[in-house]
C-alpha cells in the first residue's frame, strides 16, 4: 500500500472513502515486548544522539499526533528550552511544538494543554477516522490497541531495546484479528537499538 494512500471503510453501510491518511504506531520496545516494565517505568529506553536524530527526523514527516494524558504530559517538557539542550534537542522541540496533537483523555481539561493541543471529543478511532489526509503518529500501547482493534494503524514502527523487563504494557494488542505486515526498513542503531518498520499488506 503506497505511503499516504489507503482505501478506508466509513461505517457499516459499506460506503467506501479513498483518505490520504497514514496512521504510524511508533514506540520503544524491550526485548521481551513490553513498551514500560512491571513498575511503570521505562528509563531504559533514552536515545542517545544517532537515535534521537532518527527520531526528530521521523516526527518531521508527521501532520499529527494522537496521545493519551501520560504521554502527553511526558512530551510537555519540550516547550521550555533547557540550558543542557544541544542541536539535536533543539531541532526536535522545533518539530514537536508545532505538530497538531489530539490529547485522549478523561481528567485533562482544555485549561491543561499548551499550545496546538486540543482533547478528543469522540473516541481515538472517530478522531483518527476524521483526519482524512497527512501522518498521524499513535503514541502509547493502549490507545494503538484500540486503533488495531478498528484495523485503522497502517505502520508498526518499533524500537526494539536490548532489555529484558519480565512483564508490564505490551506493546502490541492481544485481541486482534491477523494482521499481515511487510518490512519496509531495518536499521541497526550503534547502541543496540534494532528499528523495524513494517507496513500493513
Amino acid at each position: 500500500m503506497p505511503l499516504f494512500t489507503a482505501l478506508a471503510k466509513e461505517g457499516r453501510r459499506g460506503v467506501r472513502l479513498e483518505v490520504m491518511r497514514t496512521v504510524i504506531y511508533s514506540m520503544s520496545m524491550s526485548l521481551d515486548g513490553y513498551v514500560n516494565g512491571p513498575d511503570g517505568s521505562f528509563d531504559w529506553g533514552a536515545p542517545d544522539a544517532e537515535l534521537h536524530q532518527f527520531h526528530n527526523d521521523r516526527v518531521r514527516t508527521q501532520t499529527h499526533q494522537v496521545c493519551g494524558r501520560n504521554l502527553y504530559e511526558i512530551m510537555r517538557y519540550w516547550e521550555t528550552p533547557q540550558d543542557d539542550w544541544g542541536p539535536i534537542e533543539h531541532d526536535f522541540a522545533g518539530v514537536w511544538n508545532p505538530l497538531s496533537k489530539i490529547v485522549v483523555s478523561s481528567t485533562l481539561t482544555d485549561a491543561d494543554l499548551g499550545p496546538n493541543a486540543r482533547l478528543a471529543t469522540a473516541s481515538v478511532a472517530d478522531e483518527v477516522r476524521a483526519i482524512t489526509e497527512g501522518v498521524v503518529g499513535v503514541g502509547g500501547a493502549t490507545l494503538a490497541s484500540a486503533l488495531a482493534r478498528e484495523d485503522l494503524i497502517d505502520d508498526y514502527s518499533v524500537f526494539v531495546y536490548p532489555v529484558l523487563v519480565g512483564g508490564g504494557t505490551p506493546f502490541f494488542a492481544t485481541d486482534v484479528s491477523q494482521t499481515s505486515l511487510t518490512l519496509v526498513e531495518h536499521r541497526q542503531f550503534a547502541g543496540g537499538v534494532t528499528h523495524l518498520h513494517y507496513r500493513r499488506e
